[in-house]
Order: C-alpha cells, then sequence, then structure tokens
C-alpha cells in the first residue's frame, strides 16, 4: 500500500474511535491527518455516515482546502483543519467534535480549570477558549492557531462550536479529544459539589513533564 492509502486506512480506522467514545452524533466530527513529505491531508468527506465511512471514500486536500483526490466533497471543516497544517507544521492530526460536556463549556466561553491530575498530564493546564468564528473559510483556523500557540494544551474550546484537537500524530489528536471530553465532565460533576481546587502550577508542572516524557513503555529497540 502507498503512504496515502496508509493515510486515508488510518484516517478511516480513527474515525470508529468517535462515535465509539460517544463523541459524535449524526455526520457531526471530523479526523484528518497530514501526508507524510506533502503538502497534503486526508478527511473525512462532509456529510457521511459513520457507518459508511471506508478507506477509499476518505478525501484528499491541499493545505489550502483545494479537492485533490477523492469522489466526495470535503468536510465543511476542511478549512479549519488545513490552516492548522499551514502554520502548525508539527501537527501531524487534527480532530473536531461537538462532544457533550466540553461543548457545553464552550457554550459558556469558560475554560476548563486544571484541577485534575489527568488534566495536568494530558493538556498541560487548563483547557483554553477560542474565539468565536464562522464555518465556512480559515476564521476557525486562525483561532485555534491563534489560542494553541501561546498553549501546551491540545485541545482548545471554540467558543459556541466545539472542541478540536491536533497532535504529533492523528491517533494523539484523537486521545486529547477523547480526554478532554472525559475532564470536561468530571469538573462538571465537581462543581456541582462544590468549588473545585485548583493544582499548584509547579506540580501541573511536575505531572506534564513526567506524563509526555516518562510515562507509558520504551520503544521497542
Amino acid at each position: 500500500m502507498s503512504v496515502l492509502g496508509d493515510v486515508r486506512k488510518l484516517v478511516a480506522d480513527l474515525h470508529a474511535e468517535l462515535p465509539r467514545n460517544d463523541l459524535v452524533v449524526w455526520t457531526a466530527g471530523n479526523v484528518s491527518a497530514r501526508v507524510p513529505g506533502e503538502d497534503l491531508l486526508v478527511i473525512k468527506p462532509s456529510g457521511v455516515s459513520y457507518d459508511e465511512i471506508t478507506a477509499d471514500a476518505m478525501v484528499v486536500t491541499d493545505l489550502d482546502g483545494n479537492l485533490v483526490e477523492g469522489d466526495h466533497k470535503p468536510s465543511s471543516d476542511t478549512a479549519a483543519h488545513a490552516y492548522v497544517y499551514k502554520h502548525m507544521p508539527h501537527v501531524q492530526g487534527v480532530v473536531h467534535t461537538h462532544s457533550t460536556y466540553a461543548t457545553a463549556w464552550s457554550a459558556r466561553g469558560e475554560a476548563i480549570p486544571c484541577v485534575l491530575t489527568m488534566i495536568a498530564d494530558e493538556f498541560g493546564g487548563e483547557i483554553p477558549v477560542g474565539p468565536f468564528a464562522l464555518i465556512g473559510d480559515d476564521s476557525i483556523g486562525r483561532g485555534i492557531v491563534e489560542t494553541l500557540r501561546h498553549h501546551r494544551s491540545p485541545a482548545v474550546l471554540m467558543r459556541n462550536h466545539g472542541v478540536f484537537t491536533i497532535g504529533r500524530s492523528a491517533r494523539d489528536a484523537v486521545k486529547a479529544a477523547v480526554m478532554c471530553e472525559d475532564v470536561a465532565r468530571t469538573v462538571h460533576i465537581a462543581r456541582q459539589l462544590g468549588a473545585p481546587i485548583p493544582i499548584p502550577q509547579g506540580d501541573i508542572d511536575s505531572l506534564f513533564a513526567r506524563y509526555q516524557n516518562v510515562y507509558g513503555q520504551e520503544p521497542v529497540a
């Protein structure tokens, strides 16, 4: 299989994680991945059911969002994904969801505070809120980049819209989306009981460094 074929299959397979983790309804949400060595991305086509997603159904665009290969119209969020890849070269995967609890925080325009070790581990601090932007051009992408350039977080709550996550791989971006929804729900529940206790910045830094650099298994030689 070609490199492009591998990326098509990866993106198709990762889309299954969104309904599996209750992050999407109907045809909402999408996963994309950068094509290694090319100014191209692979993304879900617009309005296609998750039951109909296959590697062949994925579409390829350039980093201006123009269709390069595929039989379907690209996702309506393609311009946002493309802008992120164009302006954040280290990003290899982007995910967008309207997951319930995280999107509820975005509707309030409120960052998710760092009151759990899991938030410190994965997000390195609060999960920030990005500006309101209309769908259709690269306005959302600009808001994502402007917000995440100043944060360690791989997730941003775009105000009145939903969640966008980035990663060093498409799988990492999916993981960030899953964890963002999980902590959004937990912190919401905690606030029903009282005021959550913030984690001191020094401890956040220590937790983040450990999780990003020590946690998990060493690569097999």
